[in-house]
């Protein structure tokens, strides 16, 4: 497996620093660099990386505005490398896998390397599974049917506790209590009204271990409890707001209006 790489960075002396220390990855293949935002939204478009380095603070579009400019495709996974450590909430904000200080460190390059293997095989899994379903419906469409009808059933394949590891403790979440998740890049902040827990644990994994009858994201950072939803109250341009039983308010975005429909008769 290849990981297609791009470096973003507006100083040369940066991008040289990082391909050399990225040298010692064999799986790591270079394919381009940019040294601006807008040619960096341009490349990762055309060129579809799996991993893109990505510095923040850049003349035009900085990083965060890349990642907003990608997000009408498929994203490739993104490490912001940053000289400033203010960034690094914003960077879990924007979904990061990760981010790095300058200069990067080898060891913590290392440790970031593996964390793309191992989401790009998940993500390779899944995508096996789901050709292995569809050619399964096509020339055996009951069993399919008899397949996914099963494990939709299965009260066994979603989680009614969770373990989470927080501030050196062990807590055990009931499913049911969550009122509501957010994304952080590789960290999950779970709300259950009169507390919050941070788990460390992609979105994607952990939407995988809940029952999406009840849990539904409702922004591209943000799932919610359906069960704990008491109001909608409408925003501007096709938003709204969700209210949760202990009267916290998540915000619902246009992509996710399907969500809101089924409250509203």
């Amino acid at each position: 497996m290849t990981i297609k790489t791009i470096i973003v960075d507006d100083e040369k002396l940066a991008i040289q620093g990082l391909q050399l220390r990225l040298e010692p990855f064999e799986d790591v293949e270079i394919i381009d660099t940019c040294s601006n935002g807008r040619e960096a939204i341009r490349k990762i478009k055309t060129l579809r990386p799996d991993l893109v380095f990505l510095d923040i603070q850049m003349p035009g579009f900085d990083g965060f505005g890349v990642v907003q400019g990608v997000m009408d495709i498929e994203p490739p996974l993104f490490v912001f490398v940053t000289a400033f450590q203010e960034h690094a909430i914003r960077a879990f904000q924007a979904n990061a896998l990760h981010y790095l200080m300058k200069p990067v460190d080898e060891d913590k390059l290392a440790d970031v390397i593996e964390r793309v293997r191992q989401r790009m095989n998940e993500k390779r899994g899944a995508d096996e599974a789901e050709k292995l379903m569809n050619v399964l419906a096509e020339v055996a469409p009951e069993t399919a049917e008899e397949l996914q009808e099963g494990t939709a059933e299965s009260g066994e394949r979603f989680e009614k506790l969770l373990n989470v590891k927080d501030r050196g403790k062990i807590f055990r979440v009931e499913v049911d209590s969550i009122e509501h998740i957010e994304a952080a890049g590789d960290y999950m902040c779970i709300y259950t009204g009169d507390n919050s827990l941070i788990l460390r644990e992609t979105m994607k994994d952990l939407e995988r271990r809940l029952d999406p009858r009840k849990f539904q994201r409702v922004h591209r950072s943000t799932i919610v409890n359906l069960d704990q939803v008491r109001q909608v109250k409408p925003h501007t341009n096709g938003e709204c707001f969700l209210v949760l039983g202990s009267g916290a308010e998540v915000k619902v975005s246009r992509s996710y209006r399907d969500v809101v429909a089924r409250f509203v008769h």
